[in-house]
């Protein structure tokens, strides 16, 4: 997409009278919470369905109000502030955590820039605002929420609370860098950062499928960076009771559940808009129907490609364990940022190759010939290797050595076939006190 083209697209935004910008805020928020309230239910069916038990039953039709009770239940428990907390931040850090949430909610797409739709005879686009760093805008929204759970866990004066909020903050560092890598990919592809020149460039080919390695990386970080399971380390309930929000209660637990649950909704919307086409029918029925992308349409699909990240959310909550910490943290930096570093070069230089002229063929072969003369050096590294190798490791089962829990720094249990080294004990004296016993019993006889 070119720059006039570009700023043609960004010309249909700021245009509009105050009460319609009221009005779209009121709506993102209404939609935001409306979905929110459907999750949460969702949620505990699904789980439920896939526990093999009932779930919520009770509340409205098929249980379908049950997140609307449990909102009333927090509201009308007791509200309790912690004698050593620091109040004012411990007042203000579900505030901090939860309105980031909404604000980055403010830049996503529910139709094309373009072809307006009329809201009370004013024609205005499917969208709250945009600009030119609109992706920029969504990570910095995105970072602050973060300082929410990390002040929630130094004010609250305790122990559990304060290891959750380093961990939240350790979370962000390492996957934060994941994403924006893959955000990269997407920039270098589209030519910008605006949402709706994104999704405009998405056409034919979902970036998808262009930059798969990116989508893949993106859905990983996202699920790290909204403390979901199996990534939801912060409030690990064995480890840390329940983490930085193990001190509240009523509604400010509420507010702090309620962005969680909003980040989950936010982060959906954005690999829907980044990866998946954003508001654009998916392709058979974009193929069938010719006004399936154009009138109110557009929200329909964008919601049902949200519904279904929201269920993969779910999906792996109900499937996966929690990771341990150090494997959590390995998988970030030690595999997710080199990869998208990789593909990230490997990215720019197909698009600087193509925008010079070059061929398909051409691409592959300065492009590809290299990465897979590394992966070649690497296999051929890996042969010679487990060859230098002896037969059976110390500690394996095969060469019948003794197993050593702490050998990769972390206390693990034996696999099937090992066992723990013996405990050192001080040798029973139970023999020598019957010795004694019975020399006692002989002299006394005699």
């Amino acid at each position: 997409m070119n720059h006039l083209a570009a700023y043609e697209t960004l010309g249909f935004f700021g245009r509009d009278p105050w009460w319609l910008v009221l009005l779209k805020a009121v709506f993102v928020f209404a939609f935001l919470v409306g979905t929110v309230l459907i999750a949460i239910v969702w949620e505990r069916k699904v789980v439920a369905w896939m526990q093999l038990r009932i779930g919520p039953n009770r509340h409205g039709p098929w249980g379908l109000l049950q997140s609307l009770a449990d909102g009333i239940k927090l509201a009308l428990k007791e509200d309790l502030v912690v004698t050593g907390a620091d109040k004012v931040v411990y007042i203000l850090a579900p505030i901090v955590c939860a309105i980031p949430a909404f604000m980055a909610f403010a830049v996503i797409p529910f139709g094309p820039a373009g072809d307006e739709i009329s809201i009370f005879g004013t024609r205005t686009p499917m969208q709250l605002t945009d600009f030119p760093v609109a992706l920029l805008y969504i990570l910095a929204t995105a970072s602050i929420g973060i300082y929410g759970i990390v002040l929630a866990g130094w004010s609250s004066g305790s122990t559990y609370p304060l290891l959750g909020g380093i961990r939240s903050a350790a979370q962000m560092v390492s996957y934060e860098i994941a994403m924006g890598l893959s955000f990269a990919a997407v920039f270098i592809y589209s030519g910008s950062m605006s949402t709706s020149e994104i999704v405009a460039s998405q056409q034919p080919t979902w970036f998808a499928v262009l930059l798969p390695v990116s989508f893949i990386v993106y859905v990983i970080a996202m699920v790290g960076e909204t403390n979901r399971a199996p990534f939801d380390l912060p409030e690990a309930e064995g480890e840390l009771v329940g983490g930085f929000n193990t001190e509240y209660s009523s509604l400010k637990f509420a507010m702090f559940m309620l962005a969680e649950y909003v980040n989950m909704v936010t982060v959906s919307a954005v690999a829907s808009t980044l990866f998946l086409g954003g508001w654009r029918a998916p392709w058979p029925v974009s193929v069938f129907w010719e006004g399936a992308n154009h009138g109110w349409w557009p929200m329909l699909w964008i919601t049902l490609k949200i519904q279904l990240l929201l269920f993969f959310f779910i999906w792996l909550r109900g499937t996966l364990p929690r990771l341990r910490y150090d494997q959590f943290m390995k998988l970030g930096w030690k595999v997710l940022i080199p990869v998208s570093l990789v593909w990230l070069v490997m990215v720019a230089s197909v698009r600087a190759l193509r925008n010079e002229g070059y061929g398909f063929g051409e691409v592959v072969l300065y492009v590809g010939a290299p990465i897979g003369a590394l992966l070649l050096l690497a296999l051929l590294r890996d042969v010679l290797r487990r060859k230098a190798e002896p037969d059976g490791e110390e500690g394996s089962p095969a060469n019948g050595g003794a197993f050593d829990p702490m050998a990769g720094g972390y206390p693990v249990p034996p696999l099937p076939g090992q066992q723990l080294p013996p405990v050192p004990r001080r040798r029973s004296r139970a023999p020598q006190l019957q010795d004694a016993l019975n020399g006692a019993d002989h002299s006394e006889g005699s």
